[in-house]
């Protein structure tokens, strides 16, 4: 019990691709060759980095703005189509399983929000074995899309625990707005989708450049 009181954050909030996952190159691809199957303008790879992190149509009414909201659906199967061909490569950064297992067994709380749906975090975190690590989850199909705090707001519930208690680590914007309007601390990995000084911008403690870092931080300040 003396330990928890140590511990500055009780739980840690991870997002899933572009943070534990080195999938924003795939999702990229995925994006643009949905688009060339639906004869649209395609979104140049900045374009299609920045909505990583949101949910799926909030994503396509940002990367393709000429896109009519009565193909949202078709524009989205395409996109599933392309990103489930090959997720089975997809890895995990170096250092991830061995970062999780070392804070799970420092007692921290370890749970995930993430613009993923539900069907796509479960099949990614069976593909990865991941999932005993993990304690809760949210997901964009189940919460409003970030940056609304609601999957925070809905995982701190769960568990009974205080905003100044939780930590969210992100590779994006979105998950930065999301922790700040949840009244939540938070980290910025630079190895994802959204580059150092757009992350910089939205006030994380820390910018982290790899894997390493963001460990050495957490044994540190965590």
């Amino acid at each position: 019990m003396n330990h928890l009181k140590r511990m500055k954050y009780e739980m840690i909030v991870f997002d899933w691709d572009g943070t534990l996952l080195d999938s924003a190159g795939a999702i990229v691809q995925s994006i643009q060759a949905a688009c060339r199957d639906l004869d649209l303008p395609e979104p140049s790879d900045a374009q299609a980095r920045h909505v990583i992190g949101l949910g799926l149509v909030d994503a396509m009414r940002q990367a393709v703005p000429d896109l009519k909201p009565e193909r949202y659906q078709e524009m989205s199967e395409r996109y599933r189509f392309h990103y489930l061909s090959g997720d089975h490569q997809l890895t995990l950064f170096k250092g991830i399983p061995e970062l999780l297992a070392n804070l799970q067994a420092a007692g921290h709380l370890l749970t995930i929000a993430t613009g993923k749906s539900r069907v796509g975090l479960d099949r990614a975190l069976d593909h990865s074995g991941l999932r005993p690590l993990f304690q809760a989850s949210r997901c964009a199909d189940e919460c409003h899309s970030k940056p609304h705090p609601q999957m925070l707001e809905e995982l701190m519930a769960e568990f009974g625990i205080a905003a100044a208690s939780t930590v969210m680590i992100g590779d994006t914007s979105h998950d930065l707005l999301m922790a700040r309007n949840a009244g939540v601390d938070s980290l910025a990995v630079t190895y994802g989708a959204h580059p150092h000084g757009h992350l910089a911008e939205h006030g994380p403690l820390a910018c982290l450049h790899d894997v390493e870092e963001l460990a050495s931080w957490l044994k540190n300040n965590a």
